[in-house]
């Protein structure tokens, strides 16, 4: 995962600031945004040994893409709508990548590049979105404690 400071007035698909600002892991963790790295041969078993950790007990799985995803260019714009949920947002990726965007304590939107491998939490309450790269392809567990409750609250 890369995370940066999101600019607003790039034409890029990245939207990175020249030059870059990066952001760290311990930025992330102060927003309570939490980072895993799992890819590699071991990287599905350790993904399994955070959702134990976690108590992570319900997941699904799902794939992004135009020819995978009913309605694909509606629910991108429902995904990249501004929201919050009330619990965390947990996602291993599993394939492909996109873009989470996370607001920081400043109201300033800080972009996290996700690949394969990568595990995320989004604290409940942190206002957020997401899009996917050129690629257009992405596939993703999403891991919940209790009963998949997807309910967005839009900004």
């Amino acid at each position: 995962m890369r995370a940066y400071m999101y600019n607003d007035q790039a034409t890029s698909e990245a939207h990175e600031k020249v030059p870059n600002e990066p952001v760290d892991l311990e930025a992330l963790a102060r927003l309570g945004v939490l980072y895993w790295a799992c890819d590699g041969p071991d990287g599905r078993e350790k993904m399994e040994q955070i959702a134990r950790d976690r108590a992570y007990k319900n997941r699904d799985e799902v794939v992004i893409s135009p020819d995978r995803l009913p309605n694909y260019e509606e629910t991108l714009k429902i995904f990249f709508t501004e929201h919050i949920h009330e619990d965390e947002e947990i996602r291993f990726m599993l394939d492909g990548s996109g873009y989470f965007d996370v607001r920081d304590q400043n109201d300033r939107w800080i972009r996290l590049q996700v690949t394969a491998g990568d595990l995320i939490v989004l604290p409940a309450g942190i206002y957020h979105r997401f899009t996917l790269d050129n690629s257009n392809y992405i596939q993703v567990i999403r891991l919940f404690r209790d009963l998949p409750k997807w309910e967005a609250i839009n900004r």
